[in-house]
């Protein structure tokens, strides 16, 4: 009778006499073990394991003192064999099952420490294609999942953090632990070969370059469980996955509260704006606000930076995210916080503007070493009900782009600078997006809307609001350059833009209608620029 038509009654507390440990990040395992030995359980290891916890002086025994079999291969084969899956799936109420144990000379293992073979740090440094084989686990994920499936019976421990929860309950409970406990273990347990599975099957399809492979997996590991998510109904966690991109998730946090849901999101698209702007050519500060910028803009130092990108819209400015391409200095961040700011990312930050940063408790500082390469590929992946969309990275950046003008009128050099910066922003501006820039700064950015003439009418209107905030006689859209994200599929866009006071334009082109915006833009005299590619974020 096949043991999945059985019906089987587990115990609810079981005694934990034989405990398996087998890791690779052996943190706190000789502590752990150290614990069960004083507790009298029975300890199995093998390889470095076993080495780590007799050389502190604990009685071990190796497993292939239990299979019979040395390890072999370079120790790929160790565990797979009888005598120890017998000993994790061994339902010991069955008595068919406990016949065959006895039969066969099968102990059972009460618990089972294990963590894998470090492969999203072996990918994730870059290590090549061999390396990364070797350290695919194979024992580990067939004994985790072996355990796991026997959780009436069997602990599972997959994650060092856990060794004092089980510790703590075999102290409270006479050395057994109990079913919530197990499943809870259980669970997670497959939770992390999902995930390890997950890594390497997206590192084989990116190394045999298998854009779109016929399973797709994605999966993470818990960083934060948060308050609520996009608002207060809503549960939320942050997960990070393989994939080790320099940002919002390895980022250091110096001070402040916890990262909310919205702030993790509105950083990641602040900082991955200000990695467009190299930091060795200039400084650039980017200003988000609900996923969209509100100010960008480029300068000798950071403070230069900041007070050109403020003031596109100082208004929307107020609780907003700002992303440095720089280190933070003193003088900066006495400027920042005069604006009420959630978040400030950088790649570094000097004592003085930490110790000035301090003082304001509930901004959060975020440091994370490097900027992120725009250039880089990668996966994008948004859920939809019932499936997920997953696309390349959008990593295209316009000083690969050959750039052609249509117009009768070639624009400057200065005007061709202006143009390249509007396009790197109108990159991450929410479609449709319609940006003005002037002397490397943004001067009016239109986002999200139905329509392009709307969101061109939206950052003129913008413009005006914040000249006449800095008392300015005239918007700074005057003799500014504009970008699209998309191609003009009318002449309205351009001359509602024209009328706003561009001299220049920036898009990919390929409307039906190219041919009619071009006569515009040369009827008014300005110049154009077709790129060949767009930039749609939804």
């Amino acid at each position: 009778m096949s043991s999945s038509h059985k019906t089987f009654n587990f115990p609810d507390m079981v005694e934990i006499k034989t405990a398996l440990l087998s890791v690779s990040d052996k943190n706190g395992i000789v502590e752990f073990a150290q614990a069960l030995a004083n507790r009298g359980v029975r300890l199995l290891s093998t390889g470095g394991t076993a080495k780590a916890l007799k050389d502190a002086g604990l009685e071990v025994s190796d497993v292939s003192e239990i299979t019979g079999f040395p390890e072999i291969m370079d120790g790929r084969v160790k565990t797979l064999h009888p005598a120890i899956h017998g000993g994790l799936l061994g339902v010991r109420s069955d008595a068919e099952h406990k016949l065959a144990m006895e039969e066969h000379g099968i102990s059972p293992i009460d618990l089972v420490a294990i963590n894998l073979y470090p492969f999203e740090e072996t990918i994730g440094r870059g290590a090549g294609y061999d390396e990364a084989i070797e350290n695919i686990d194979i024992g580990g994920p067939a004994m985790i999942r072996a355990a796991a499936k026997n959780h009436g019976y069997v602990t599972v421990v997959t994650d060092p953090e856990d060794y004092s929860v089980v510790l703590e309950q075999l102290g409270s409970d006479g050395g057994k632990t109990n079913m919530v406990l197990r499943k809870r273990l259980a669970q997670k347990a497959y939770a992390r070969t999902a995930s390890y599975d997950a890594a390497i099957s997206n590192w084989f399809a990116d190394a045999i370059d298998e854009a779109m492979p016929s399973y797709r997996s994605v999966a993470g590991h818990l960083a934060q469980e948060m308050r609520y998510g996009e608002n207060p109904h809503q549960r939320a966690g942050f997960y990070l996955t393989a994939d080790k991109r320099t940002g919002v998730a390895t980022a250091m946090q110096l001070q402040g509260k916890q990262l909310s849901y919205n702030n993790i999101n509105d950083t990641d698209a602040a900082f991955e704006l200000a990695a467009e702007f190299s930091a060795s050519e200039s400084a650039a500060v980017a200003i988000i606000k609900h996923a969209n910028p509100c100010g960008v803009a480029a300068g000798a130092t950071i403070l230069e930076a900041y007070h050109k990108a403020l003031a596109c819209d100082p208004v929307s400015a107020f609780g907003g995210i700002v992303a440095l391409n720089r280190p933070l200095d003193a003088e900066s961040a006495n400027e920042i916080v005069k604006t009420f700011t959630e978040v400030i990312i950088a790649p570094d930050a000097d004592e003085d503007a930490r110790a000035l940063m301090a003082e304001k408790r509930n901004l959060r500082l975020l440091i994370t070493g490097g900027m992120p390469d725009p250039r880089e590929k990668g996966l994008f992946v948004k859920t939809v009900a019932g499936g997920l969309l997953v696309q390349d990275r959008d990593n295209c950046v316009v000083d690969d782009l050959e750039l052609n003008v249509v117009t009768k009128v070639t624009p400057t050099a200065q005007q061709l600078t202006d143009m390249k910066f509007a396009f790197r922003v109108a990159k991450h501006v929410k479609s449709n997006a319609i940006v003005y820039v002037k002397d490397q700064a943004t001067v009016g950015i239109g986002a999200g809307q139905m329509s392009r003439i709307d969101s061109s009418r939206i950052a003129a209107r913008k413009a005006i609001d914040a000249a006449e905030a800095a008392g300015l006689p005239e918007p700074l859209t005057r003799g500014s350059v504009v970008a699209s994200d998309a191609f003009f599929p009318f002449a309205d866009g351009l001359l509602s833009a024209v009328e706003a006071g561009a001299t220049a334009v920036i898009q990919p082109g390929g409307s039906m209608r190219d041919d009619e915006v071009i006569k515009a833009a040369d009827d008014a005299g300005i110049a154009m620029v077709f790129t060949g590619t767009r930039h749609f974020r939804h």
